[in-house]
């Protein structure tokens, strides 16, 4: 029933609307950021050479380098105890220590690595916790009082660090020294405030119906203990790499590292990549220095890489062990491990092996093969081939993303590109190292066919926002990379034409100026042409064997299948149908199977598959219970969405006190001549002007646009399908709705009314009395009034998380759409009321799945946030 209310247009133009997208910006904001502080890195070390740099790293003692790695071993262990400690908090009893511990070392190593913490951290742990039992609401919860331990350690070493050396840190240099310490000392007072007021009682966070447990004092001291365990000795293991004849006292180099740390985090770029680096260099005063920069490049590969492959390792060994546990069929265990594991390896794997093209065409050719290789190639060709082979390495970046989504594409298009590599790899230097890598990758590729089984065009391999971030931050850092082995070349506007085989710089140029162009049209191309809202073009046909089935259908929310904007599954013996529509990476169902019960199971299931395929996540929209166990049986959460109020024709009358209302508006409206009947179908064409000019003036009231899927809109061709009710006013129509009518007069409905304003009081409560007394007198069981959204969710303390986040909005959400009064106006009728859910794949995703199923229904994004 369409008492909906209607999304204002926008009049933002749409490519600038998906510019500033939040989940956008941050990806475009951190790899611009990478790109500023690759520029200050350049500039501060304008004398340094890459011979330099390798020299030096060559020059670390092996000292330096076992305790560096000692001390970031003890800094991730502690960093793991942040979910230990969270997890007693939050989830008691039901987490292992041992296992909170791995969780958080895991999943600290890949945030810490990749970066945005949130994006990366919050969905591994989720991965790892829900072996536990744990829900999203469980997870969010412990990445906050992580988070918690984290900011309290770091505070906790910056103020004494403050106290004990202010005079020789660089950005206090303004202050007097008294003002330095009396920073730190007031921090240190603020932490003991916090203490004793988490002493005095059981504390929490109370925000939008969601809480978070602060830990007690005792946990607070702990914390507060770890936290400053893990920041002092990740800042020594960067500290004993360090140069003595620069390296300042460990309080004042402990102040440069926080703040280098807490701009990395605040930057979004993946890893703090750049920005950990430009602050240490500027804050040391290193400029010039190549032994500074070899540290950074030592710790960034102690510290942030070699915890990333373990801990990569670690997340594999835990998804075959879960598999073990799960699937007792050895030869099924066996194609999900592979299917699970294979997939993100060959795109780590192949993002990889484009960075070393990437790095091999950025970088002077070895010297005595380019001599063989003038006597076996013209120059052209190995120019042609320095080229290709910067494309390919860059292509291979870009369609790692389709690996990872198991793209059948993907891999065969992985596989030329690899195999080109190599061959470009020959043609521009005998780089023969590179082009064994290549080709083995490449014969792995081609082992795995079974792995990449989904569909999918070109458009599959187009970077997401957060992917989008990682290929430009890796292409800057490898363009700095080059910029560093040419850095003894001056620049000259003679270069760009320069060929000679001896001239790598220019070649380097021509190549980084070619990635350039082409990676900005790649994202440019990601950023504005990503697929759209798929418009409704409809009708879309619907097979003779649907409407078949709808004739015999007993319920009649199935006649929406009419409305003309869904696709549809069909058993093979027709006994059975199911509609659905995509939105982003969704396929969504519109209510359960329709027709035999045996025949819908295997349609959720078919549904799924067919999902699956092509990439994208099975959601299963306005269910009952009766398919409760496929639903279960897929792994999906049961989300309640509100109710559906059924009215008992039979019983329905009049009379009686609790009918007075609607006695009342009854009479009014014959008082005021508006008179109830119904047009057949055969004849709704020869009212359609009225039809529409009432739905125009509604329209206008409404400012503005049609929804759909699960509710009508006004098609001509979709009301000629149906009788339609009509309230008339002399000659004139100013309300009217389409009727669904059930098989066997099991149950009656309507799906869109719409009515000309300022016409009556009370016509709205008049139409649908007329309505369910047309109903009981042509022997209807049940009038179905529709669905009250977020209806008779709880709100007990120990209800899900759902529930309470949807009894909040329920309450507090009238700015959106008036909830609690359309439930108000159906109970006047005192229907019966039955519980409608949705089927959603759970934790972190589920939030998505949400926004594609409003998305659908509001005709776009903007939609879900208008009236």
């Amino acid at each position: 029933m369409a008492l909906e209310r209607t999304s204002e247009p926008s009049t933002v133009s749409p490519w600038l609307m998906r510019l500033v997208e939040p989940r956008l910006l941050g990806p475009i904001f951190g790899a611009g950021v990478v790109a500023i502080t690759a520029f200050i890195i350049h500039e501060l070390a304008a004398e340094v050479h890459l011979d330099d740099i390798v020299s030096a790293i060559s020059d670390l003692s092996a000292s330096a380098l076992v305790w560096s790695l000692a001390l970031s071993v003890i800094s991730f262990a502690a960093m793991s105890c942040y979910d230990v400690l969270a997890v007693e908090r939050v989830a008691k009893g039901r987490v292992t220590r041992r296992f909170a511990f791995l969780a958080g070392f895991i999943g600290y190593s890949i945030s810490n690595a990749i970066g945005f913490h949130v994006l990366v951290g919050g969905p591994v742990r989720y991965r790892l916790y829900t072996h536990s039992g744990l829900d999203a609401a469980d997870v969010g919860r412990i990445v906050g009082v992580s988070f918690m331990t984290f900011s309290l350690g770091l505070a906790t070493v910056a103020a004494f660090a403050l106290m004990f050396d202010p005079p020789g840190i660089p950005f206090l240099q303004a202050l007097s020294p008294s003002a330095g310490r009396g920073i730190g000392v007031a921090a240190l007072i603020g932490l003991a405030v916090l203490l004793v007021w988490l002493a005095q009682k059981e504390r929490t966070i109370r925000l939008f119906g969601w809480t978070l447990p602060l830990p007690s004092a005792r946990n607070a001291v702990a914390q507060i203990v770890i936290g400053a365990i893990d920041i002092a000795t990740a800042c020594g293991a960067l500290y004993v790499l360090l140069p003595p004849d620069i390296a300042p006292a460990f309080s004042v180099f402990l102040i440069i590292f926080v703040a280098a740390i807490v701009f990395g985090v605040a930057s979004h770029a993946p890893g703090g990549l750049g920005v950990l680096e430009a602050t240490v260099l500027i804050g040391l005063g290193a400029t010039g220095r190549p032994d500074v920069i070899a540290s950074l490049l030592a710790f960034r590969v102690i510290y942030y890489l070699l915890p990333l492959i373990v801990a990569l390792l670690a997340l594999a060994a835990f998804e075959i062990v879960r598999v073990r546990n799960r699937i007792p069929n050895v030869s099924r265990r066996a194609l999900v491990v592979t299917r699970r594991i294979v997939a993100p390896t060959s795109a780590i794997l192949v993002f990889l092996g484009g960075c070393v093209l990437l790095v091999s065409a950025n970088t002077p050719a070895i010297g005595s093969r380019l001599e063989v290789l003038q006597s076996l190639l013209p120059l052209p060709f190995a120019e042609t081939s320095h080229m290709l082979a910067s494309l390919v390495g860059l292509a291979l970046i870009v369609i790692s993303r389709g690996l990872f989504r198991r793209v059948a594409m993907a891999r065969k298009v992985a596989i030329g590109l690899l195999i080109a590599g190599a061959v470009f790899s020959l043609a521009k230097g005998l780089d023969w190292e590179e082009a064994i890598v290549l080709l083995a990758i490449a014969g792995g590729l081609a082992m795995s066919s079974a792995v990449f089984y989904r569909k999918g065009d070109w458009r599959s391999f187009e970077p997401n926002p957060f992917w989008l971030g990682v290929v430009f931050t890796a292409f800057i850092a490898l363009t700095l990379f080059g910029f560093f082995a040419f850095r003894h070349v001056e620049y000259q506007n003679e270069l760009w034409w320069s060929f000679a085989w001896d001239d790598d710089a220019p070649r380097f140029l021509r190549a980084t100026l070619v990635l350039g162009v082409v990676a900005a049209a790649l994202g440019l191309d990601a950023i504005v042409n990503r697929p759209p809202q798929r418009a409704r073009t409809g009708p879309l046909p619907v097979p003779a064997e649907v409407r078949d089935l709808l004739d015999t259908c007993e319920a009649t929310q199935p006649q929406i299948a009419l409305l003309g904007d869904k696709r549809f599954i069909v058993a093979e013996d027709r006994s059975a149908f199911l509609m659905y529509a995509v939105s982003g990476r969704s396929w969504i169902s519109m209510g359960d199977p329709v027709g035999s019960r045996p025949a819908g199971y295997d349609l959720i299931w078919r549904m799924a598959e067919a999902a699956d395929r092509a990439g994208a996540r099975a959601i299963y929209y306005a269910v009952g219970t009766q398919y409760m166990p496929a639903y279960v049986d897929l792994g999906l959460s049961m989300l309640k969405i509100g109710e559906i109020a059924r009215v008992s024709l039979p019983d329905f009358a009049l009379e009686g006190s609790k009918r007075q209302p609607l006695r009342y508006a009854f009479k009014r409206a014959e008082r005021e001549g508006l008179r109830f009947e119904v047009l057949p179908r055969e004849g709704v064409g020869y009212a359609m002007p009225q039809l529409r000019a009432v739905s125009d003036a509604w329209m206008e009231l409404k400012k503005g646009r049609e929804k759909g899927f699960s509710l009508g809109n006004f098609n001509e061709a979709y009301l000629r399908e149906f009788d339609c009710a009509v309230l008339t006013q002399g000659d004139d129509i100013v309300a009217f709705a389409n009727l669904w009518r059930g098989a066997g007069r099991e149950e009656l409905s309507v799906d869109l009314m719409r009515y000309r304003p300022g016409v009556s009081n009370a016509l709205m409560d008049a139409f649908f009395t007329h309505l369910l007394i047309y109903g009981r007198d042509e022997g209807y069981r049940w009038f179905n009034l529709g669905a009250a959204p977020l209806s008779g969710l709880s709100s007990h303390p120990l209800a899900s998380t759902w529930n309470r986040l949807g009894t909040f909005i329920y309450r507090r959400g009238d700015e959106f759409y008036n909830f609690e009064g359309l439930r108000a106006f159906k109970q006047k009728f005192e229907p019966v009321w039955t519980s409608q859910y949705l089927a959603c794949p759970g934790g972190l995703t589920t939030g998505q799945s949400l926004i594609d199923v409003a998305s659908l229904i509001s005709g776009g994004a903007i939609g879900m946030f208008k009236r």
